[in-house]
């Protein structure tokens, strides 16, 4: 699965899929799953990288002295907003607000997405931001950040 970025602005991103085939009702399923599951972490704030204290101590977290206060000082990290997943031909697209989360978020859906393209849906390109010519965006989630037509187009 190939990984390219595009414009990107947190407050306004299509996330774009494109499969080998036109997938499957079930493959979809997996699919829209993946980004569900990956937009309830993040709006209950789960992509905080200001609060990663286990991944910091490294691989002896036994007897480990987690600190609760540490969350009382670190903004909030949460994903506010996001579209139904679409689908048109070989294509599926998601529009989020991924608010104020961390760009952890991000790495944490490219690895779910390979592995789900290892074992279950045959993606061929995960592209974050942009547009694509083929299949604009509507004007209503359109931001300013898409003025010109060919800026990031895929």
């Amino acid at each position: 699965m190939q990984v390219l970025f595009r414009e990107y602005n947190p407050f306004d991103v299509w996330i774009w899929l494109e499969f080998s085939t036109v997938p499957s009702s079930m493959e979809r399923e997996y699919v829209e799953e993946v980004f569900n599951s990956w937009f309830y972490l993040g709006k209950l704030g789960g992509f905080n990288a200001e609060n990663l204290q286990v991944q910091e101590v490294g691989v002896q977290i036994s007897d480990m002295e987690y600190e609760d206060s540490q969350e009382d000082t670190t903004l909030m990290a949460l994903m506010h907003n996001k579209s139904e997943f679409e689908y048109e031909g070989s294509w599926g697209r998601c529009w989020f607000d991924l608010g104020t989360s961390d760009a952890i978020a991000i790495d944490v859906l490219i690895n779910a997405l390979k592995q789900l393209s290892k074992e279950y849906v045959n993606i061929e390109r995960l592209v974050i931001g942009g547009q694509n010519q083929d299949w604009r965006v509507p004007a209503s989630r359109e931001s300013l950040f898409y003025e010109s037509q060919d800026n990031g187009a895929i």
